[in-house]
């Protein structure tokens, strides 16, 4: 009997500890999730689309260009630099992707994310622009371009093509709802700043040193460790978004093996630019096929760079926009 009130005793004790730290875990994600969002609020205008929010910053006047970002992000990727650099020749339109920065969900299809992205670029008054997507947002840009009539696109170190092997230790851990539901309440409450800069420096590689360069909103050189306050990096690292995100990622492959056969189908003129050191989305899996598919491909390959020229080599990503807007018949001030 002693040794049965023993257990019981433990038990107890185990469970009470773990539901101690959920409690303080729960606690510390929320402190932290509020402090982000009141660091980094909403930067332009919340546009609803069949009951749904979509986050969307417009500048400038010109031809319509949207721009759509990858992974872990929101468009703030793209204030720093090259949307300041576009404005003075193009309506530039950012979007937070749906279920990061601060617009709904609309699921794990680039082609439901791209109809919420086209509907709520249409409300505000964006029709057959010309499309940017980078990384993730490049499956996206392709996607829209399968739906709907664009100008041109321009897949910026573009997601295109199925790809072999697995996403790394972060996805097969939350590839399950229960592996999210256990880990990611976790990562946003005891998360480190010294592992937000590494992860940082991984996907500047190999522009990744601290004393590497990515460049601010004046357009003028900064230190990469200052790009997670720039790019408002926390704001992925809230519950939500981060279950939203991984989710997204994880199921990515599927929707991109079901999109390939059919990007013959896209007349629109394509720029496709993308580093040849690029680790996170290899160019000879995705860039050098997507091009040989697509009936008007133009192909760039920047010799040393990683997968952030935009941040990186922005002038190079400026002249393949401008390259398109030529291609597209647009008439540029």
């Amino acid at each position: 009997m002693a040794l049965e009130w023993a257990a019981l005793g433990a038990i107890g004790g185990a469970i009470g500890g773990a539901l101690g730290l959920a409690g303080l875990t729960t606690l510390r994600a929320r402190r932290r999730e509020r402090r982000y969002e009141a660091r980094f609020p909403p930067l332009g205008r919340v546009v609803t689309v069949e009951g749904k929010r979509l986050h969307l910053w417009q500048a400038g006047s010109g031809p319509d260009l949207v721009m759509i970002h990858g992974s872990s992000a929101n468009l703030r990727e793209f204030t720093m630099g090259l949307a300041p650099a576009l404005t003075d020749r193009f309506r530039v339109t950012l979007v937070d992707r749906p279920g990061l920065g601060w617009s709904d969900d609309a699921g794990d299809s680039p082609a439901a994310q791209a109809r919420l992205i086209r509907l709520g670029c249409a409300a505000a008054g964006v029709t057959r622009p010309l499309v940017l997507g980078h990384s993730y947002g490049g499956a996206v840009a392709l996607a829209w371009g399968l739906q709907a009539p664009v100008a041109g696109l321009v897949i910026l170190s573009g997601v295109a093509m199925p790809w072999p092997g697995g996403l790394g230790p972060w996805y097969a851990a939350t590839a399950t709802a229960l592996g999210r539901a256990l880990i990611v309440p976790l990562v946003t409450a005891f998360v480190p700043r010294r592992k937000i800069e590494a992860s940082i420096a991984e996907v500047f590689a190999p522009q990744n040193s601290i004393s590497g360069y990515a460049y601010g909103p004046d357009g003028q050189a900064k230190r990469i460790e200052d790009y997670a306050f720039a790019a408002a990096v926390p704001l992925i690292l809230r519950r939500k978004a981060l279950a939203t995100n991984a989710r997204q990622v994880n199921r990515l492959l599927q929707f991109v093996r079901e999109m390939a056969p059919q990007y013959h189908t896209i007349s629109a003129p394509v720029e496709i630019l993308h580093g040849d050191s690029d680790t996170i989305v290899p160019h000879h899996i995705h860039a050098l096929p997507l091009a040989e598919r697509l009936p008007d491909a133009a192909l760039t390959l920047l010799p040393g760079v990683g997968h952030m020229p935009h941040q990186t080599h922005p002038a190079e990503v400026t002249a393949a926009v401008l390259r398109l807007a030529g291609r597209a018949g647009l008439a540029l001030d």
